[in-house]
């Protein structure tokens, strides 16, 4: 396809977000709609834009092209998935729904004090500010190549027209357009993988239930792994699934920013349950799609690439027909920037509450204020992006990836010592203990198979860094707690103090 027409399509979809924007914001703009959309989002609406937030582009293309080695086996980390969302619908949103938390970073001052306050939210806008430019990185080289590179765009002029795409649509609705361009993207991406399933099926002449039946006799339908040394045994991914949901998602205020925006905690409840159940018939269906793929492939003698990673879009770019390169392109581009969007304004609103104080301040000085700091970190962005590409060294880029999932470890080890026990931490110590444990996570990782003979770690290394912070704690606290513990109560939601 020219990239013109590529081009013409991509304009007009974020023309269409802009709309959106216009749309949602035409009451005026305010901090109260751009953090958490008013609390008056519908929880079915936030359920479904939610999947495009949780889904990255990375995992778009990922997920079909793991199925050749691994079958379907990564549904046993989707199925750890869905017990962490039942740990954050039952506990956690309790919490922060009783507290009336905008940042949910504001329950460490009220468990520990000041310093703790400041290190989960310093740990959550590095964590964020990082995968959101590697996704951005990613993609907008896709673009690169695809469109704005032949068009003779250089790659600085790319990425600050895709960001500049995203500050445009979010700056004055924030939380309370997201919403609803995450229900278009997520809507985007879910027609590009339904078009690309009946298009494969179709050229393959199977029927829904003849799709099923040759993906059992393929062995790629392989589900559950027994074996404990395996990198994919079931116990190993349930596990860690649990456990990197209830950090990276029910720790993470970007994912819980969403789900506070809802009316009430029985609505955010009803949100975080049926987002579960989509997103597992989401994964299923792609791993569906991974399967037919290679179907494909093997039946039209397609030579595919090494790399699973790259099988999506050799496939759907130089072998489908246009209308599913087309899909493919608007999918990606979804599914990237909903991530990337969502981002933007949940960096924009911990910024303000965590460090800028909003809450003291009167709603005029906090509307310039909070335009200011969303510019800002769209500037931020658009920097790392570029170092970024300055090395393009993707050993680097693999460690960054690496070392965005370890910042996960002390926010997962302060909540849980702040919900578990009852013992008040030396808050000024807070801050050592948590970069201590990351340092320390990162070291027994290289050496593990050289001092735990060859075991590797793999996802439970979140795991690992959240113990080595709740153990750092525990040699920082004494028996009597001066700060009320705030423990929610899963059938009321009503927060219980250890006073």
């Amino acid at each position: 396809m020219s990239p013109l027409i590529i081009l013409g399509i991509i304009v007009g979809y974020f023309c269409l977000l802009l709309v959106i924007s216009l749309v949602t914001s035409k009451k005026g703009e305010s901090t109260a709609g751009f953090f958490l959309a008013n609390r008056a989002s519908p929880w079915y609406v936030v359920a479904f834009g939610m999947i495009g937030t949780t889904l990255s582009g990375i995992t778009f293309v990922s997920i079909p092209g793991m199925v050749e080695k691994t079958g379907f086996t990564y549904l046993q980390m989707v199925l750890g998935y869905s017990l962490g969302y039942l740990v954050i619908g039952l506990f956690l949103l309790p919490l922060y729904y009783r507290l009336r938390l905008v940042s949910i970073y504001t329950y460490l001052e009220q468990r520990f004090g000041f310093w703790s306050y400041k290190t989960g939210s310093a740990f959550f806008l590095l964590s964020r500010t990082l995968s959101a430019a590697l996704r951005l990185y990613l993609v907008a080289g896709v673009l690169q190549l695809a469109v704005f590179g032949p068009l003779g765009i250089p790659f600085a002029g790319t990425v600050a027209l895709t960001i500049g795409f995203i500050w445009l649509y979010t700056f004055r609705g924030g939380m309370k357009t997201i919403i609803w361009t995450d229900t278009l993207q997520t809507l985007a991406m879910l027609l590009c993988l339904g078009l690309s399933i009946w298009l494969v099926s179709t050229e393959l002449h199977l029927s829904f239930a003849g799709t099923i039946q040759t993906i059992k006799d393929s062995g790629y339908g392989h589900l559950w792994e027994w074996d404990p040394k395996a990198p994919n045994y079931v116990v190993k991914q349930l596990l860690a699934g649990a456990f990197i949901t209830i950090a990276m998602t029910g720790l993470d205020q970007d994912m819980m920013q969403k789900n506070l925006s809802c009316k009430s905690l029985p609505e955010a409840q009803k949100n975080i349950f049926w987002f579960t159940v989509i997103l597992v018939v989401v994964n299923l269906l792609f791993l569906c799609l991974g399967a037919l793929l290679y179907f494909y492939a093997n039946q039209k003698g397609i030579a595919l690439p090494a790399k699973g990673d790259d099988v999506f879009p050799e496939l759907a770019l130089h072998h489908f027909p246009p209308v599913a390169s087309i899909a493919f392109i608007l999918g990606i581009t979804a599914i990237t920037y909903a991530s990337a969007d969502s981002a933007l304004t949940s960096l924009t609103t911990a910024f303000c509450v965590d460090f800028l104080n909003f809450q003291q301040r009167p709603e005029a000085e906090r509307i310039p204020l909070k335009n200011k700091v969303h510019l800002g970190f769209s500037a931020i962005l658009l920097g790392v992006i570029l170092l970024f590409k300055l090395y393009n060294d993707q050993s680097i880029i693999a460690t960054l990836f690496t070392l965005v999932g370890y910042t996960y470890g002390p926010l997962l080890g302060l909540y849980s010592f702040g919900l578990l026990t009852r013992r008040a931490v030396r808050d000024q110590a807070v801050p050592f203990i948590a970069v201590l444990s990351l340092v320390l996570t990162y070291v027994i990782s290289l050496n593990s198979a050289d001092w735990f003979w060859g075991y590797q770690f793999g996802f439970e290394i979140l795991l690992l860094n959240g113990l080595l912070t709740f153990l750092g704690l525990w040699l920082f606290s004494g028996k009597k707690d001066k700060f009320s513990s705030l423990r929610p109560s899963a059938s009321t939601g009503a927060v219980v103090s250890h006073g």
